[in-house]
């Protein structure tokens, strides 16, 4: 049952018997009961100061008269306090429902049926002939969580890699290539080897500045659709997602399109040809913008003096081409705020053209920049962070310690890379996705605290609980009353609530709702744990018991898949 509903239909059935004259728009929904800062003020909280005006009495009379007529103790006694009515469930019968609801839909708790609607999500986007680095790391992760969040609700989501895969550099690159590598050096080396040709060619390019006007030639080449340019690039590109998809692996992320900067390249002719129709496009020192002052920020860049188009002019063909052909309803990009203008000048601009869909259906979903031990990372000067390294030593480091605490454990290689992993996705799921991250080795591995391996662990706890409880015997009818003290109720409580949790997560879109989440199911089975012996007792108080067991490794294995963590059952 949702508590929420049930102590809804409570309260205005209350009301009504109350204050019959009352007008039904006058009557509260689900959304304005309060949840207490206390457990002891009771588990939901209305407050009457939003009838005082209708009614023409003061709060705590109108608390009085509804708790008087409060009359289903069977769902939750209510009691007037400072013009509240706090409602006090039936610990028992909230126990019944709740665990109940959890056993019946299992994963699929508080998911919703098909909805209908479409989003595509734009994350990772990583760059061509680059490693992968933790700079990609929050986009990554937070795309991917959100993927499976809207999923859990009931959209068709669309995940898209929309690669770095177009500009000068990688003309410069080839140009690289063809005067000091070979491909034996680039499938040896990697991406590294592509990096030290790059790096190569600005040192060289310092001292012969023709080098520029050569790689500008290989990128014309590229546009152009040159056999030779173009069968080199993608080797280039193929070399980059073989690496980059090693790390994929790792994470668990996938991608429904791949379709980069170059996809757009044939697209962008209507996007300027549109804008020109329009009246939009304006010349400018003999570059072509749009005009953005009425809406107080810089005019959006379209074509550059020399008719190069620009990130805007591709991102307006990607947003174009993705509603064409996803229909979507909702289209987020996963990007850091930094990036914050251009996306408000690219809605802008497809607001101006007529797409009116844009103002409601875009959004740019900000996350907070990524610093090394204090100072910005920086390849040139070697402050960075390759993903790929950095979840190889989780691994290690969780390895080590099963390796000195659990010795025997079977497919401990398996557990160290579930752990070792979700410890790293965890971390950077925790807090708020604006705030920045500065990484320091010793804090992401570190595995006490809030952390990825401590809800793990209590999901292996709950796992090992209930193995030891197949011996029990558990055909007896649950005494849910034996879940009605504090302990059981504040887990309870948090289980109950969860799928608000997920709904507030997509609404906002911001996973770390859900991390805390299922954090704090795992903090509170925990002091539950330490207090109540969960397989002693007669048997239908053990079946109780075990039955809380099992909804909170559903729920806390349903949060951790929701952020794209394992749940290992040993560790």
């Amino acid at each position: 049952m949702d508590m929420r509903r049930a102590v809804t239909d409570l309260l205005r059935e209350a009301i009504l018997t109350a204050f019959p004259d009352i007008g039904v728009d006058s009557l509260p929904g689900p959304e304005m009961l309060e949840v207490p800062p206390d457990s002891k003020l009771g588990d939901f909280a209305y407050p009457c100061f939003r009838l005082a005006k209708p009614l023409r009495m003061a709060p705590p009379k109108i608390a009085q008269a509804i708790a008087e007529a409060a009359n289903q103790p069977e769902v939750a006694t209510a009691q007037p306090v400072n013009g509240y009515v706090n409602f006090f469930f039936h610990r028992a019968n909230f126990a019944k429902n709740t665990l109940e609801t959890i056993d019946k839909e299992g994963a699929g708790y508080g998911s919703q049926p098909d909805t209908g609607k479409t989003v595509v999500l734009d994350y990772s986007s990583i760059n061509i002939a680059k490693r992968f680095h933790i700079g990609h790391l929050s986009t990554t992760v937070i795309g991917n969580s959100l993927k499976k969040i809207y999923s859990h609700l009931g959209w068709r989501t669309v995940g898209v890699n929309h690669l770095g895969d177009w500009g000068t550099q990688f003309g410069k690159m080839i140009a690289a290539f063809l005067r000091w590598g070979n491909w034996e050096m680039v499938e040896e080396g990697g991406i590294d080897a592509l990096t030290k040709l790059y790096v190569r060619f600005h040192q060289e390019a310092e001292n012969n500045p023709a080098l520029e006007d050569e790689g500008r030639a290989w990128f014309k080449k590229i546009e152009d659709g040159d056999p030779e340019a173009l069968s080199i690039f993608n080797r280039f590109k193929e070399l980059t997602l073989k690496d980059a998809q090693r790390v994929y692996d790792l994470l668990g992320v996938t991608f429904d399109s791949y379709n980069g900067e170059a996809f757009y390249n044939d697209k962008m002719g209507r996007v300027v040809d549109e804008l020109r129709d329009k009246g939009l496009l304006v010349e400018s020192d003999g570059a072509y913008v749009v005009d953005l002052e009425d809406y107080k920020m810089p005019p959006c860049l379209i074509l550059k003096s020399d008719g190069a188009t620009l990130y805007a002019t591709r991102d307006l063909a990607a947003a174009l081409w993705r509603k064409d052909n996803y229909h979507f309803d909702k289209c987020l990009y996963v990007v850091a705020y930094q990036q914050n203008l251009h996306f408000q000048q690219v809605f802008k601009v497809l607001e101006l053209m007529g797409y009116d869909w844009a103002r409601e259906q875009m959004e740019h979903v900000a996350f907070g920049m990524v610093s090394f031990e204090g100072q910005a990372m920086s390849t040139r000067e070697g402050r960075v962070v390759h993903l790929d390294d950095l979840l190889h030593r989780a691994q290690e480091k969780a390895l080590s310690i099963m390796q000195e605490k659990s010795p025997g454990l079977a497919d401990m290689a398996q557990a160290a890379r579930d752990v070792g992993v979700g410890a790293v996705v965890f971390t950077t799921l925790l807090n708020n996705r604006i705030k920045d991250i500065d990484f320091w080795w010793d804090r992401a591995l570190n595995f006490d605290g809030d952390t990825g391996p401590y809800v793990q662990y209590t999901h292996t706890r709950c796992c090992s609980l209930l193995r030891r409880a197949q011996e029990a015997d558990l055909t007896a009818f649950p005494d849910y009353s034996v879940l009605a003290d504090d302990e059981a109720q504040a887990v309870l409580r948090l289980l109950s609530r969860f799928p608000e949790a997920i709904r507030a997560a997509q609404k906002d879109n911001e996973p770390s709702v859900i991390t805390r989440a299922t954090l704090e199911v795992a903090k509170a089975f925990n002091k539950y744990y330490y207090e109540h012996r969960i397989l002693d007792g007669e048997p239908q108080q053990v079946a109780a018991r075990v039955m809380l067991t099992r909804a909170v490794r559903d729920i806390i294995r349903l949060g951790l898949s929701l952020i794209g963590v394992s749940a290992p059952e040993r560790m």
